[in-house]
């Protein structure tokens, strides 16, 4: 038996487009052990997303997804099929999505939402659901769990509304929650009440988590280890500990330059930026794709392949600069 929840190996997802085919995921490498917490972190269009609904077989049927290892739960899916992705959908990995008011049907009762699933899946009569959706419901933080069934998604606040997608995402008990930046649209109490609900299902639950994420400072205060997503690629990965104290990508180094520190930080000041934008990913690209805005690109960052250095057991990161880096 492995220890692995989920272990990817070279994962692309192409898409077509008017102007030729877009390579928005480039061969991405993930493994998530069993009650691990790995945060994958980048920039918007990175790709985070189109990973995270890859590996949930909902992308639409156009896009060309393939992987030279796909395992989840144990279960090898590099020929997978619609039908066995949806039969672990809810049972084995299940997904919260960032924007609960569009993720809920506002015609349908939360009771139903909840439920619909798990009588399908696992044959429940219309009493055991509603049990199970009301212990999950009180499990999520949601008072008086019972009366609110009967409820519509417009009767709950932003907060009580990811709660409740939390609560969907676990009623069919799964092993891998992933959670594609559950926190953005909510202010910062309420953020940091779903971090430490998350924190606290893991735990009880013994879940393992992928957490999707733009804010590192979700980072630090939920991550067992970070991934950090640069134009469909992972750039560097560590524990979040080591990550932070000495980040070995120019790109991660950016990153964190750019986060006001208290105390440290001057009010009023301007903080750093990283330079130029982030390439095109239309068409084949060569070489490392952080080399233009990079102040110690050299002439063999345009040449393939781009060296991984594993520094530390568990650590790795893509960069002919990355010896440099770490000095």
């Amino acid at each position: 038996m492995t220890d692995k929840m989920l272990d990817i190996r070279n994962l692309k997802v192409a898409l077509p487009t008017e102007r030729g085919t877009l390579n928005a995921v480039r061969g991405v490498d993930l493994s998530i052990a069993k009650g691990e917490t790995l945060c994958l972190v980048g920039e918007s269009g990175c790709g985070k997303s189109l990973t995270a609904t890859a590996l949930m077989g909902l992308l639409p049927r156009y896009a060309k997804v393939t992987a030279d290892r796909f395992e989840m739960a144990g279960q090898d899916l590099t020929a997978k099929t619609d039908a066995k992705l949806a039969k672990m959908r809810g049972r084995d990995v299940a997904m919260i999505f960032q924007d609960p008011t569009s993720a809920l049907n506002p015609t349908l009762t939360i009771g139903r939402q909840l439920t619909e699933g798990v009588m399908r899946a696992e044959k429940l009569s219309r009493k055991e659901a509603d049990a199970r959706a009301i212990e999950m419901l009180d499990r999520v933080g949601i008072a008086n769990p019972a009366a609110r069934l009967t409820q519509y998604p417009h009767g709950f606040s932003g907060g009580q509304r990811q709660r409740i997608m939390i609560a969907s995402a676990l009623m069919g008990r799964p092993k891998l929650l992933i959670a594609d930046e559950p926190t953005t649209a909510l202010d910062v109490t309420i953020q940091a009440q779903i971090l430490a609900l998350l924190g606290e299902l893991q735990a009880d639950l013994g879940l393992s988590l992928l957490l999707i994420t733009h804010d590192l400072g979700v980072v630090a205060a939920i991550a067992t280890e970070v991934a950090v997503m640069y134009a469909g690629r992972i750039a560097e990965r560590a524990p979040v500990k080591d990550l932070f104290r000495a980040p070995q990508h120019p790109y991660t180094q950016g990153l964190l330059a750019a986060i006001p520190v208290p105390g440290l930080t001057p009010r009023g000041s301007a903080l750093p930026a990283i330079p130029g934008r982030v390439p095109g990913l239309i068409g084949t690209m060569t070489g490392c794709a952080f080399r233009d805005r990079c102040a110690l690109a050299g002439a063999e960052c345009s040449q393939d392949p781009v060296p991984r250095h594993s520094p530390a057991p568990g650590r790795f990161v893509e960069c002919y600069k990355a010896a440099e880096v770490a000095a």
